[in-house]
């Protein structure tokens, strides 16, 4: 039985590179390819594949949210994080978020392919560097429970992100089948929660977070 894989990145060329490697080795096959982490999200509740790889940084709705929304929805889908980031923050926010993985996209694709076997035995996998970083990072929220844009609910990331981007209320809610009303609720709250009082300012919070790499 073949293991069935999702590839999600907003970069054609990577897929196609990522596809054409992976479906090389037996047993392996991409069973769809994803732009952003909308559309991972999607793929996964109609195709239920054995593992997803997820880029962490992507438009419409980032990979780390988009990781828990899949694990949410269906916990026994893998996800390896790919991505060109080494900032602890993306790390620790992508194994809270449920991924099993965190590769950098400058490895080798035989470290790929090691992540994978790791992931699917149910272990985690960290490319080398990270680990150390990782474990730190773990001590010092034994005694500090701050986290990434911790104060804002799930939803209220996935508005920011979307209004940090540059959408409008109406395609915001069609997005996230929402009313335009509600939109604009969670956007006055997320204003209070975080302090700030424009557009602009928020744009700037959500890079800082992580949220979306314009």
């Amino acid at each position: 039985m073949s293991v069935t894989i999702i590839l999600a990145d907003d970069h054609i060329i990577l897929r196609q590179g990522l596809r054409a490697l992976i479906e090389a080795r037996p047993g392996l096959r991409v069973v769809a390819e994803a732009v952003d982490g909308l559309a991972a999200v999607e793929l996964c509740e109609k195709l239920s594949p054995s593992l997803v790889i997820m880029d962490v940084q992507m438009p419409v709705l980032n990979g780390m949210e988009a990781t828990r929304k899949i694990i949410a929805g269906q916990p026994g889908v893998k996800v390896i994080a790919l991505s060109m980031h080494s900032d602890r923050r993306f790390v620790a926010e992508m194994l809270k978020n449920g991924a099993r993985g965190y590769i950098l996209k400058e490895c080798a694709f035989d470290e790929l392919t090691h992540a994978i076997d790791t992931v699917l035995k149910g272990q985690i996998y960290l490319s080398p560097g990270l680990t150390g970083m990782v474990l730190e990072d773990y001590v010092q929220r034994l005694t500090a429970s701050e986290q990434p844009h911790g104060e804002l609910t799930n939803r209220e990331r996935e508005v920011l992100q979307l209004l940090a981007e540059g959408h409008p209320t109406k395609q915001i809610a069609g997005l996230l089948h929402l009313s335009e009303k509600t939109v604009e609720v969670h956007r006055r709250n997320i204003m209070k929660k975080l302090g700030l009082g424009n557009l602009a300012d928020l744009t700037r919070y959500a890079i800082r977070s992580g949220l979306t790499n314009l």
